[in-house]
């Protein structure tokens, strides 16, 4: 993919031009992707300066957060330190390989610590507990948990997707990593497997909030939203989709619809405005414990 980006690219590049790769790549492409060029007889400065940008926060963050620099000769740094300059506080610079790691490492780091709080969770809930109670016990006032997240439904185009390019890197040796995954891809499971627990699913139509794969935006790649649609499309009388970002999707009904027509909800996307909806007493599965109302379950 990488290789049909750039061969796409290179008519409307000239030679002595920086080229600058922000998004995850496996390691060693930036240095394959310079041999590459040269072997077609191009002279391009090529860097790799991974993006680390919170989507949805990425113009506030940029000129606050320090950039990796990184490239695949002295002048090509240079290039990308001269340009980086221009908007971040703090350049850090390294080598291309290393640069590909850090970008990798940081977003593994992130899944796992999603995986440690859903699968706490798990364990709190297998044990008849409320895990907000412990949680909020855990972290009032005491700096060391101040780092753990909130469960929820870790996703996304980057996390897993990273996870798992680490885990080939390793020859699947990255035990940490191969965890997280299965506790963070499987918590939509036990909810379904809760859900068949408590109700006779094919009775019950269910209703998803949020299909995003995060609060407040509109992107749905990789979003866990639709395991749930899938998951549930076999037990459930009827599976209602809603999320008011989302405009990709011809399945997605307006919220009011999903809320009278279901018996059960889901809060897949901890939306903003989800927070003080009224449910008209449905009851609402909220595995973020983001929700105030009372009808909300673990």
């Amino acid at each position: 993919m990488v290789q049909d980006c750039i061969d796409a690219l290179l008519p409307h590049v000239a030679d002595g031009r920086l080229l600058v790769l922000r998004s995850t790549v496996f390691p060693g492409t930036t240095d394959w992707l310079d041999g590459y060029l040269r072997r077609k007889n191009r002279n391009l400065k090529l860097a790799f300066c991974p993006e680390r940008m919170v989507q949805g926060h990425g113009i506030k963050e940029l000129k606050e957060t320090p950039q990796i620099i990184s490239g695949t000769t002295p002048a090509a740094e240079e290039e990308a330190a001269k340009l980086f300059s221009a908007i971040a506080p703090e350049l850090i610079t390294v080598q291309p390989r290393e640069a590909e790691f850090a970008k990798l490492f940081s977003n593994a780091y992130r899944y796992i610590e999603f995986a440690t709080a859903n699968q706490f969770y798990l364990i709190a809930k297998s044990a008849g507990l409320d895990f907000r109670n412990i949680y909020d016990a855990m972290k009032r006032n005491y700096p060391r948990a101040r780092g753990i997240p909130t469960p929820g439904f870790a996703a996304g185009p980057c996390l897993m997707k990273d996870t798992m390019q680490l885990a080939a890197f390793a020859q699947n040796q990255f035990s940490l990593g191969n965890a997280a995954m299965l506790v963070n891809e499987g918590l939509v499971l036990h909810v379904c497997d809760d859900l068949r627990r408590r109700y006779d699913l094919s009775r019950i139509t269910v209703g998803l909030l949020g299909m995003a794969f995060k609060a407040d935006i509109d992107d749905t790649r990789a979003s866990l939203s639709y395991k749930f649609k899938k998951a549930l499309a076999g037990l459930a009388q009827a599976v209602l989709t809603t999320d008011p970002f989302v405009t990709t999707d011809p399945d997605l009904l307006p919220l009011e619809e999903v809320i009278t027509r279901s018996d059960v909800l889901i809060l897949c996307a901890p939306h903003s405005a989800y927070r003080d909806l009224d449910f008209a007493g449905k009851p609402v599965v909220d595995v973020w414990g983001y929700l105030r109302k009372a009808n909300a379950i673990g």
